[in-house]
């Protein structure tokens, strides 16, 4: 069984591992500055970083199914050091950027924490444990851009990478001592190939996937439809806020992250399906106040919990259910699911800031509930189908 402390160093490596795709966001304009790069090559630093990742859900991630995953875990972090060496005392754009590809390359040893931490619980408690490292995995997202602006702001855009890989350094130590040496589900017996190849097998088998992974596209396009563009409206009148102030709004969004416990205890008593229904309605009701955040900064905050709260207690049942499908497979399940939520949040970021230029904040609020109401439309046609909301194991 888990110890508290375990689960809670599962998380805080998680949100330590994913806050690498976030940092730069706050320290764009500097960055641009000291390296003298156009606006355009300035906006692929972001890009490239997510490409990363999404690679690296595919090719990396699966590896937790056939390999020790402690040496996995110790050896990306190793390896994420070495991206972030590069980053920080980068001299030239071209520089940057392949550091900033590797590191969200890299940073995917998130999910193979997740997946590890998932096959070590025990069934019953599956829920609780994704739930509280799934927790750590969306603070740290949320707080990634607030720590980054503060920490620029004293010693620099550089400091904040060296500070990053010195804390995946300490975290590689640590975790090498502590992880367990043997995961809940032994190795499968599978070469490389074989086992991308059966990451698509795994899709046409599974409905339950493919339909998490969908509502997972889903739920993530209209959370980086608000985080995306956010930042906008508050840079203007009436607001005007500095980069800081509007990096703190991550504060506010933690409040709702913080229900991922909740939403899994939940799943563990296998109410998987109204949890999905209820998390769904409240993510559509979000973009009501959220429309009316230029009037109000308490409608912003309103809209902000509610939305941070629905998507993170959906993500949780998602990835607890469809690692109890295959824990066998739990790596490449969770992998597989995670290239939906890259390609959801690479939708709703391109939209909502393309929107935004053209139409102004209510279009991209529609955009958003779009998203969420298509969400929930899915659950109600299928909630009464053959696809169970709480598979059985094996």
């Amino acid at each position: 069984m888990l110890s508290r402390g375990l689960v809670a160093l599962f998380a805080f490596a998680c949100g330590t591992a994913v806050a690498n795709l976030y940092l730069s966001q706050p320290l764009l304009v500097t960055i641009g500055h000291d390296l003298a790069m156009s606006p355009a090559l300035v906006g692929s630093v972001v890009t490239l970083t997510h490409v990363g990742y999404g690679l690296g859900l595919f090719f990396l991630v699966p590896l937790g199914d056939i390999t020790d995953r402690r040496r996995l875990v110790v050896a990306q972090l190793l390896l994420l050091v070495g991206a972030l060496a590069v980053v920080a005392p980068a001299p030239t754009a071209a520089v940057l950027l392949a550091g900033m590809a590797a590191t969200g390359f890299l940073a995917v040893v998130t999910q193979t924490l997740v997946a590890f931490a998932a096959s070590l619980a025990p069934a019953a408690e599956r829920g609780r444990v994704v739930g509280l490292v799934t927790s750590g995995v969306v603070i740290g997202i949320l707080l990634a851009r607030t720590a980054s602006g503060l920490l620029a702001d004293l010693a620099g855009w550089r400091s904040v990478y060296l500070a990053s890989a010195s804390l995946t350094a300490l975290l590689a130590l640590i975790l090498s001592r502590v992880l367990p040496r043997h995961g809940g589900t032994p190795p499968t017996p599978l070469r490389y190939g074989q086992l991308l190849r059966s990451m698509i097998t795994l899709f046409a088998r599974e409905p339950l996937l493919r339909l998490r992974a969908l509502f997972g596209l889903l739920i993530f396009a209209a959370f980086s439809t608000l985080w995306s563009s956010v930042a906008l409206p508050l840079s203007e009148a009436p607001y005007s806020m500095s980069h800081s102030a509007i990096g703190a709004l991550g504060l506010v969004g933690v409040v709702g992250a913080l229900a991922a416990g909740a939403a899994g205890r939940l799943n563990d008593r296998g109410l998987s399906r109204r949890t999905t229904g209820i998390a769904l309605a409240l993510l559509a009701a979000s973009w009501l106040p959220l429309a009316f955040a230029r009037s109000s900064l308490w409608f912003l905050f309103l809209g902000v919990v509610l939305l941070d709260l629905a998507v993170q207690a959906v993500h949780v049942t998602n990835q607890t259910l469809i690692h109890a499908l295959r824990p066998d497979a739990g790596s490449r399940l969770i992998g597989g699911y995670m290239v939906f939520y890259s390609i959801g949040s690479a939708v709703g970021a391109l939209a909502a800031t393309a929107l935004y230029a053209a139409a102004g904040w209510g279009a991209v609020c529609a955009l958003g509930a779009g998203f969420s109401c298509a969400g929930l439309g899915v659950w109600a046609v299928t909630r009464r189908g053959a696809i169970p909301s709480r598979p059985q194991v094996g």
